[in-house]
């Protein structure tokens, strides 16, 4: 009785054909499984959406600002109105916007909450933000539900972009600081990896650890298709961008990929800046390449397996 009784439980459990399975991942593409995002009692999760920051200026440096810079600033220039507005990477206590003395608005991108789309995340804080007559913090409390991204705010075509040393930023429109001031920022610029954005690419930072230096490249193009490309590159040893450079793996971020290499110590961002550009030319040539051969697809399952997520 105990064996029919289990074979009957299992198969009234099993999905018809067509449906999702409780266990299986949710096609929304949060990479829950379905029973913990939109197959949950009570409703669905928060929208998960898999590249928010598609149209958005420079979507690169955005993502790459949002993930893997400690401290950089880009002025934002709005659709309607003449407030300032200035995206930050980081704020104070990870504000996801702040409202200054002189009205000016600061824009967080590395905030604690997540509702599934920081890009309209972002949007709602500004105009909660913009909303807001008293100086102070400005946050979500909860989804924001329907309404602009970012994007969807702001009329810039690309970013101009400054990495900071530190997070001197957070207080360099206050003449006169106090010695509690001082402290606190020197508390937290003593945790910022020197970090610099090359010039002769977009969207690829060089970034010192301490043990050892890195390049992180956020890249546009479909993860398919940059992979096929990387893998030619690989299999032909065409995959360094310096003397003793190594292709260790990469990020995957909002729907781009972000290339990492590990560089050898007092390498520097300079020196960078010639061979990364003769990478970003072979990258494009090899975009452009037909079937994969036998190397190249060997190459490309290394590569698939040395991938890290980051949501």
């Amino acid at each position: 009785m105990a064996k029919k009784s289990r074979n009957r439980s299992t198969s009234a459990s099993a999905p018809a054909a067509g449906e999702v399975g409780p266990r299986q991942p949710c096609p929304c593409g949060s990479g829950k499984r379905y029973k913990a995002c939109h197959g949950a009692a009570g409703g669905a999760a928060p929208t998960f959406v898999a590249r928010p920051f598609e149209g958005m200026p420079s979507e690169c440096d955005v993502i790459a600002l949002r993930e893997l810079v400690p401290a950089a600033t880009a002025p934002l220039t709005l659709k309607d109105g003449d407030r300032t507005v200035r995206l930050a990477t980081l704020l104070p206590g990870a504000a996801p916007a702040m409202v200054r003395d002189s009205g000016d608005v600061w824009l967080g991108l590395q905030v604690q909450h997540a509702y599934g789309n920081p890009a309209r995340d972002l949007g709602a804080v500004l105009e909660l933000a913009l909303a807001t007559e008293e100086p102070g913090v400005v946050g979500l409390l909860s989804a924001p539900g329907e309404g602009p991204a970012l994007q969807d705010l702001i009329t810039d075509t690309s970013l101009d972009i400054t990495v900071h040393d530190g997070f001197d930023y957070w207080i360099d429109d206050i003449p006169e600081r106090d010695a509690g001031m001082e402290a606190a920022l020197e508390q937290a610029n003593g945790g910022v990896m020197p970090t610099t954005r090359l010039t002769s690419v977009e969207a690829a930072y060089w970034t010192d650890v301490g043990t050892k230096e890195h390049l992180r490249w956020v890249m546009p193009h479909p993860e398919d298709a940059l992979l096929d490309a990387l893998a030619r590159l690989h299999a032909a040893g065409r995959d360094s961008v310096a003397e003793g450079s190594r292709f260790v793996g990469m990020f995957r971020a909002h729907g781009l990929l972000a290339p990492v290499w590990d560089l050898p110590l007092g390498t520097g961002a300079e020196v960078l800046e010639e061979p990364a550009a003769r990478f970003a030319a072979d990258l494009e040539e090899a975009l452009g390449g037909g079937a994969l051969t036998a190397a190249e697809r060997s190459a490309r399952a290394g590569l698939a397996n040395r991938q890290v997520t980051i949501r």
